[in-house]
């Protein structure tokens, strides 16, 4: 098990391409806002699960090192949702 803060350093770092989860609501989450922050500082794609920023009612998390990387996830979300 690994914590939510440790896995999104990562991402920032360019130690991992991406972290998913679909964790229900985020928006009263403490436990996402220091991996969001240095993800974001670091350039990092960062929104919830359903496209949409963080925290805003929506669930879940994607953030990806890269735009190319998050809307491959995002598709991958997508066609899940369809299925």
């Amino acid at each position: 098990m690994v914590s939510t803060t440790l896995a999104l350093t990562w991402v920032a770092a360019g130690r991992r391409a991406a972290y998913v989860t679909d964790g229900g609501d985020l928006s009263h989450s403490v436990h996402f806002a220091a991996g969001i922050a240095l993800c974001r500082a670091a350039g990092c794609v960062v929104t919830g699960i359903d496209g949409a920023p963080p925290g805003r009612g929506g669930r879940g998390l994607v953030a990806a090192a890269d735009a190319e990387t998050h809307q491959q996830l995002m598709s991958l979300i997508r066609d899940r949702d369809r299925a």
